[in-house]
């Protein structure tokens, strides 16, 4: 099969997916119960300003109606404004967006750091205490609330050695120059070291949160995909020819383990920049995730519409270019 038609049909699978979560989460946020219009006019409004505000946003129509004219919004580009700020949510999300990028890819890079070795040295080592620890670690770390880990986390740096800094947002010192919009990314490029340590030091800790819990899965398929290879056939043969382990284990078993463990990796980004919402709301981290909790707390309905549907979309382009790029390497995947 062509990689366009390919790509082609996958871009279409797409268009229908966001179509089915844009329309499950407009109805779910329109049936439940509350009047945003009193987040407007307030709560001491009477029933003649009330109505005409219903009335401005178009909550007197049908659900039918208020969803066909959302989807016309989102086709011109407008994603709505927010009850809540009264700023497009379109402004909101570009200024939240980067904070979200920032503390998942630090997560993800933290967590390839310690879960992948420490899968392959536990399958190489079978029964030994690796392999024991490592059983014992992707148990315990797919079985935590990643918020729970968190509130113990500032329980033990924060509150009791008092070495990591309040959970107030992305830094504590000074903004540095916007490039990116990354902090830490910002700082290495405008050379401000101080900022960086200041960026740094506040995403440290939810960064970490995040990558026990997101490393734990790793390590699990891992450790299992690596021990399933180095017992298969080909490995045996290789053996029997007398070929050094150390090339068995790179060139022979490696390659084999990397598809399937890449394709963890696709999932685990997919969910962190998709809103990390429990940990970004615990660390007061201003991202995509702590912007959908407040905006659920104030009953503002389009800012979470726009976050659940720009999650989808990370999800899906995520699985999209690790598609494409086992399409690519992988023969298998053409037929």
């Amino acid at each position: 099969m062509p990689l366009a038609i390919y790509i082609s049909r996958r871009l279409a699978y797409m268009l229908v997916a966001l179509f089915g979560v844009s329309l499950v989460t407009f109805v779910v946020t329109r049936v439940l119960p509350g009047n945003p219009a009193y987040l407007i006019v307030g709560a001491m409004a009477d029933e003649s300003t009330v109505a005409a505000v219903v009335e401005r946003l178009g909550l007197d129509q049908s659900i039918y109606e208020q969803y066909v004219r959302y989807i016309r919004q989102l086709l011109s580009g407008d994603l709505g404004d927010s009850w809540r700020t009264s700023n497009p949510v379109s402004v909101d999300i570009g200024a939240r967006w980067p904070a979200t990028i920032e503390l998942g890819s630090t997560a993800l890079v933290l967590a390839l750091a310690w879960s992948v070795p420490f899968g392959i040295l536990s399958a190489l080592r079978r029964r030994s205490l690796s392999d024991r620890l490592a059983n014992a670690v992707s148990g315990l770390g797919v079985s935590i609330p990643e918020f729970w880990l968190g509130l113990i986390l500032l329980l033990i740096f924060f509150g009791t050695l008092e070495w990591a800094p309040a959970p107030i947002g992305r830094t504590l010192g000074e903004v540095p120059a916007h490039t990116t919009g990354l902090y830490t990314i910002d700082a290495i490029l405008a050379r401000d070291w101080e900022a960086f340590k200041a960026a740094a030091a506040q995403l440290i800790l939810p960064a970490s949160t995040l990558a026990l819990v997101v490393g734990a899965p790793l390590l699990r398929v891992t450790r299992g995909f690596m021990r399933e290879t180095m017992a298969s056939h080909h490995i045996r043969s290789a053996r029997a020819l007398g070929i050094p382990e150390r090339s068995i284990v790179l060139r022979h078993a490696l390659p084999n383990v990397l598809l399937p463990v890449s394709t963890m990796v696709a999932i685990m980004y997919g969910y962190l920049l998709g809103g990390t919402v429990l940990v970004e709301f615990v660390f007061a981290w201003p991202g995509i995730g702590k912007y959908a909790i407040d905006s659920i707390a104030a009953s503002d309905s389009i800012p979470v519409l726009a976050a659940v549907l720009l999650s989808a979309i990370t999800y899906l382009f995520v699985y999209l270019m690790m598609d494409v790029l086992h399409f690519v390497i992988d023969p298998r995947t053409r037929t």
